[in-house]
């Protein structure tokens, strides 16, 4: 999915929907679509590792689930953005492993905003 791979999906698609648009809205457009795509990636891979730490280790706490979520979530968007550097039509960036992590942070928030929501109703 390099941005030489996705403009061949994304462009024709913008093109049909708008087609006065300019070459130069077209890669904002899939800059911004390619960017979302990491952030919801590794919110689900977030959510996947959490649920996996809990449902392993019954006493896990929380905190220290969503920790340990968080390092494995970077760990992998880390060697993922390595192994993007010997593939010749992909770049690597750390720009990217930190929208990673962001990612997975908000997977765990949207998580958490959840089950916060969860205790208070069950309180009332």
């Amino acid at each position: 999915m390099s941005a030489e791979h996705t403009s061949r999906i994304i462009g024709p698609i913008l093109r049909w929907l708008h087609p006065g648009i300019s070459l130069a809205r077209i890669e904002q457009v899939q800059f911004v679509v390619r960017k979302m795509a990491h952030v919801s990636e590794y919110a689900v891979l977030a959510l996947l590792i959490f649920r996996a730490l809990v449902n392993t280790t019954r006493r896990a706490r929380f905190a220290g689930a969503v920790l340990i979520t968080l390092l494995i979530s970077g760990a992998f968007a880390a060697s993922d953005e390595f192994h993007q550097s010997f593939v010749p039509s992909r770049t690597s960036s750390v720009r990217d492993v930190m929208i990673d992590i962001t990612g997975a942070i908000l997977g765990m928030t949207i998580y958490g905003s959840f089950v916060h929501k969860r205790i208070v109703s069950a309180k009332a």
